[in-house]
């Protein structure tokens, strides 16, 4: 293994956020080993050189030699780096001791290489459908990406798990009937001409109009009804009878026309 994959590491006897903090402050980064007997070993790391180490790799899952408080180095794979989500510091780390004559699981990235004949020629656009591929190998066959060829795509094709060519000493567990890749079609934004959006408008301003005159409305009806009630309200006084009640028209108390003498 290279030397540029070899890591010194010191034990640390405290645990918890607040001496986490403290560490990082010292520019040093937490961590810990998970031992093939099921311990785990807390330790630290000098945070600058680890991450000027991690510059020169395009995967997180390596192999290393870390030794541990000048004992004797051990292989490890590290397994998961911790980032603040902020500012994509690293946070903590995890490592896992492997022994190298047995297979151990892995997921590696996928990178596509080539432009497909589906972009160049036929005006398609290339979607990357699975990012990783979950794969079983030696720990000295482990390889930080997989690149698949997809220049021989075609628009409207795709590109599956069971299609691809792979070193034999990786056996591909993913699903076999997923696609890793494809060329569609560009997908076209629908144009909104002048007279479509004017009629939107319009559309969208007459309910409102509606809406105000209706209220317009009610409100009048709801004045015309409380007239009426107003009105009915007021009635005359019980027993009392109306003026006009219990006198004779003035037609009758005239008195008749006098007969001419003589007659």
């Amino acid at each position: 293994m290279d030397k540029e994959n070899k890591l010194v590491a010191q034990l640390r006897t405290v645990s918890g956020s607040s001496s986490s903090r403290r560490l990082r402050r010292a520019g040093h980064l937490p961590g810990k080993i998970n031992c093939e007997d099921g311990k785990c070993l807390l330790i630290q790391l000098n945070r600058h050189s680890f991450e000027m180490m991690m510059r020169h790799h395009s995967s997180e899952h390596l192999l290393f030699d870390l030794e541990v408080d000048k004992d004797k180095s051990r292989k490890v794979l590290l397994k998961e780096v911790q980032h603040n989500p902020v500012n994509d510091a690293v946070m903590h780390v995890d490592f896992l001791q492997i022994s190298m004559t047995k297979k151990m699981r892995v997921n590696i990235p996928v990178i596509l290489i080539g432009e497909p004949v589906g972009v160049s020629q036929e005006g398609g656009v290339l979607e990357q459908l699975l990012r990783v591929l979950d794969v079983e190998c030696l720990p000295a066959d482990l390889v930080e990406t997989i690149e698949i060829d997809v220049a021989a795509l075609k628009l409207h094709e795709t590109l599956l798990v069971e299609k691809l060519t792979i070193d034999p000493k990786l056996t591909i567990l993913t699903d076999k009937k997923l696609a890793v890749a494809g060329v569609m079609e560009p997908r076209q934004e629908e144009e909104v001409t002048p007279e479509a959006a004017a009629a939107g408008a319009t559309g969208a301003a007459e309910p409102e109009l509606i809406a105000k005159e209706k209220k317009e409305g009610d409100e009048e009806a709801e004045a015309g009804e409380g007239e009426k009630k107003e009105e009915s309200g007021k009635k005359e006084p019980a027993g009392k009878k109306p003026e006009s009640a219990g006198k004779k028209p003035e037609a009758a108390a005239a008195k008749k026309p006098e007969r001419k003498a003589g007659k």
